[in-house]
C-alpha cells in the first residue's frame, strides 16, 4: 500500500507523465450529500493516507504524507468522548472487523458529535491492503446501530453511472496481459467515458439509484 502512495508522488518522468495524462475520475459526487455538519476543536479522520485533511487528526496504518499518527481503527489510541466529528471514508470494507471499528468510533465520539461513514456497494475489488466486503445502505445502518448513535442523514454518494463506468474500465483491462497496455487503455478509455458520469446528476435524484449505486453514505450523531 505504501508503494501505491509513493508512486502517486514520484518525481520520475514516467510517473509524472502518467499523472499529467490521467483522466478525470469516472464518477461525480452527489451534490445533495450534506457535508456541513459542524467541526469541533478535535476531529478525527480515519484512513486518510496521502491526503491533507485540515482540521483533523489523520490516522492510518502506514506512514505516508498527510498522516499524523499510525493507528489501527479497531483499537483507537484515544480516550473516550474526545472528537466532535469523525470521518470514515471508504475504510470499513478494508478492516477485518468493522463492528470493532464502529464500537471505537462510538467510544471516541463526543456526545452530540457526528460521524460520517462512506462505503462501497457496487465497486471493483481493490486492496488497500485488503478488501473484505461491500455494504448496502441498510447494511451500513445496521452496522452503525447501537453505541448511542442515531442516523441523521443517508443516501448515495456516487451513483449507477459510476458503477457502470468503473466496471467497464476494469473489464476491458482484464483482457490485457501487460501493465503498460492496461495503463494505456485506462488513460484512453477513461477520457472517452468520463463525460457520461454527469448522468448521475439525474440518477441520484431517483429512489432507485441504490439498486446499482456505487458508494453510499450515512451520517450518525451520538446522543448526548
Amino acid at each position: 500500500m505504501r508503494e501505491v502512495y509513493e508512486r502517486r508522488r514520484s518525481r520520475r518522468w514516467s510517473s509524472r507523465l502518467y499523472r499529467w495524462l490521467e483522466p478525470p475520475a469516472p464518477l461525480i459526487m452527489n451534490p445533495r450529500e450534506p457535508l456541513d455538519y459542524p467541526l469541533g476543536r478535535w476531529n478525527l479522520y480515519i484512513g486518510g493516507a496521502g491526503r491533507e485533511v485540515s482540521g483533523y487528526v489523520n490516522i492510518d496504518l502506514v506512514p505516508t504524507p498527510g498522516v499524523d499518527l499510525l493507528a489501527d481503527a479497531e483499537a483507537l489510541p484515544f480516550r473516550a468522548d474526545v472528537f466532535e466529528r469523525v470521518e470514515c471514508d471508504a475504510v470499513l470494507e478494508h478492516v477485518r472487523c468493522p463492528e470493532s471499528v464502529m464500537r471505537e468510533i462510538a467510544r471516541v465520539l463526543a456526545p452530540g458529535g457526528y460521524a460520517h461513514l462512506v462505503t462501497p456497494f457496487c465497486h471493483p475489488f481493490h486492496e488497500y491492503p485488503r478488501d473484505y466486503r461491500r455494504f448496502t445502505l441498510d447494511g451500513l445502518k445496521q452496522l452503525a446501530s447501537g453505541g448511542g448513535l442515531e442516523p441523521v442523514s443517508e443516501g448515495w454518494r456516487t451513483g449507477p453511472t459510476a458503477t457502470m463506468l468503473v466496471f467497464t474500465l476494469e473489464y476491458v483491462k482484464l483482457w490485457l496481459p501487460w501493465r503498460a497496455w492496461r495503463a494505456f487503455v485506462h488513460v484512453v478509455l477513461g477520457w472517452v467515458l468520463f463525460p457520461f458520469r454527469y448522468l448521475d446528476l439525474l440518477f441520484l435524484r431517483s429512489s432507485n439509484a441504490g439498486r446499482i449505486g456505487n458508494h453510499c453514505f450515512l451520517w450518525v450523531r451520538k446522543r448526548g
